[in-house]
C-alpha cells in the first residue's frame, strides 16, 4: 500500500464537509428566512443572492447606508453555556444600531455563519436568533452564506457576522454637524452588556474570579451567570426612528467598544465636548460584578463597557419630552444623562 493509499476514496466528507447535513441546513432555514420579508423583498432564500426593491416614493432621493459587525467573544459564552438561540439578535442590533446613527431605515441584513462542523440544529437555533433580531429591527434577512471549515476552526468553533442596509433621503442626515451647544443628550437603557467587552468580562468573572456559567450571577440573583451575560442586545433603531419622527434628534451615538466617552466624542462637532452626569441612571449590577471579580479601575469600565447605556440621542432641548415619550412609547425608555457644552472632551460628572 503506497503512503497515499488510503484504503477508500476521498470525498469531501472524509475531508470534513458535510454536504448532506449543508442541503438540511438550507431547507431549515427557508421559513425563518421567511418570516422576516417585507414587501420589498423579491423572490425567497435559496438563490445565489437576494433581490430587494427600493421604494423610490417614500425615498425620492436615496441614499443607501451600510453596516458590518459582528458579535465578538459573546459567543464564546454561548459556546460554553450551549446555548444558541439569543446571539443572532445581538448580531442585528450591532448592525442596525450603526445605520440609525445617521438616521437610516434598516432595509435588510446579510447574514455570514463560519463553523468548524456543521450541526444543522445549533445553525437553526443561530439563524433563527437573527431572524428574531431582524422582526424586532423591521428589517429583512434577505440571505446569507453557512461555511463550513473543517481544519481552520475546531469543531465545536464558530464565528458570526453580518452586514445590513439602510436608507435614507438625501439631506436628512444626523450627525455631527447638526449638534450644538445646550443640546440635551438622552441615554437609551441597556439591561446589561449587550456585544461589547466581552473578553475582560469572560477574564475577569470565569477566569479570576473562577465563577460558574451555572452558578448565580450574583449572591441572590434572580438568574444564572450565563443567563445574565446572555441577555440579548436592546435593538434600538425602531425606537429611534420615532424619535426621529418627533423632531429635534441631531445625532446619535451607539455606545459599543470605547464605552460612553469614546463614542459620545465621534458626535461633537469641533469647539463642542459634553458632560455625562453618572447619577441619572442606575447601572445594573453585572457592571459592578465585573469591576470587583476583576479589580478593574473606574476608568477602564467606562472605556471598555457601556455602563447600562446602550446609545445616546443629542436631542434640540424643548424637543427632549417629546423623543423621550416617543422612546418610551417604542420600547427603549431613556433618560436625560447630560449636555452638549463648549470646549472639548467627554467628561464622566
Amino acid at each position: 500500500m503506497g503512503a497515499g493509499d488510503l484504503g477508500e476514496p476521498a470525498s469531501y466528507a472524509t475531508a470534513g464537509v458535510d454536504l448532506d447535513a449543508a442541503d438540511l441546513v438550507v431547507d431549515r432555514i427557508k421559513g425563518i428566512v421567511a418570516s422576516t420579508a417585507r414587501r420589498e423583498v423579491i423572490g425567497g432564500a435559496g438563490g445565489f443572492a437576494g433581490l430587494f426593491s427600493l421604494d423610490t416614493e417614500r425615498y425620492p432621493h436615496p441614499v443607501l447606508v451600510a453596516s458590518t459587525d459582528g458579535v465578538g467573544t459573546k459567543l464564546l459564552v454561548a459556546q460554553a453555556a450551549d446555548r444558541y438561540d439569543t446571539v443572532g439578535i445581538d448580531l442585528v442590533a450591532m448592525c442596525v444600531d450603526d445605520l440609525v446613527c445617521v438616521g437610516a431605515e434598516p432595509l435588510f441584513l446579510l447574514d455570514y455563519l463560519a463553523v468548524g462542523r456543521l450541526d444543522p440544529d445549533r445553525v437553526a437555533a443561530l439563524v433563527g436568533g437573527v431572524a428574531e433580531g431582524c422582526r424586532r429591527a423591521g428589517c429583512a434577512l434577505l440571505g446569507g452564506e453557512t461555511a463550513e471549515h473543517p481544519g481552520a476552526m475546531g469543531k465545536e468553533d464558530f464565528d458570526l457576522a453580518g452586514c445590513a442596509v439602510g436608507v435614507l433621503e438625501r439631506g436628512t442626515e444626523i450627525g455631527a454637524h447638526r449638534v450644538g451647544e445646550g443640546d440635551v443628550l438622552i441615554g437609551l437603557l441597556s439591561p446589561g452588556l449587550r456585544s461589547n467587552g466581552y473578553s475582560l468580562a469572560r477574564h475577569a468573572l470565569l477566569e479570576r474570579a473562577g465563577r460558574s456559567l451555572e452558578a448565580p450571577a450574583w449572591p441572590g440573583a434572580p438568574r444564572s451567570l450565563a443567563d445574565e451575560l446572555l441577555v440579548p442586545s436592546v435593538i434600538y433603531a425602531p425606537a429611534v426612528r420615532a424619535a426621529l419622527a418627533v423632531g429635534g434628534v441631531h445625532a446619535a451615538a451607539h455606545i459599543t467598544g470605547g464605552g460612553i466617552p469614546g463614542n459620545l466624542a465621534r458626535i461633537l462637532p469641533e469647539g463642542r465636548g459634553a458632560v455625562v452626569e453618572r447619577d441619572r441612571w442606575d447601572v445594573p449590577r453585572i457592571f459592578s460584578e465585573v469591576a470587583r471579580a476583576g479589580e478593574i479601575a473606574e476608568a477602564e469600565m467606562a472605556r471598555v463597557f457601556n455602563l447600562g447605556i446602550g446609545l445616546i440621542l443629542a436631542v434640540e432641548r424643548r424637543e427632549a419630552d417629546g423623543v423621550a415619550a416617543a422612546l418610551a412609547a417604542a420600547g427603549a425608555p431613556g433618560a436625560v444623562i447630560g449636555e452638549v457644552v463648549a470646549g472639548a472632551g467627554v467628561r464622566l460628572a
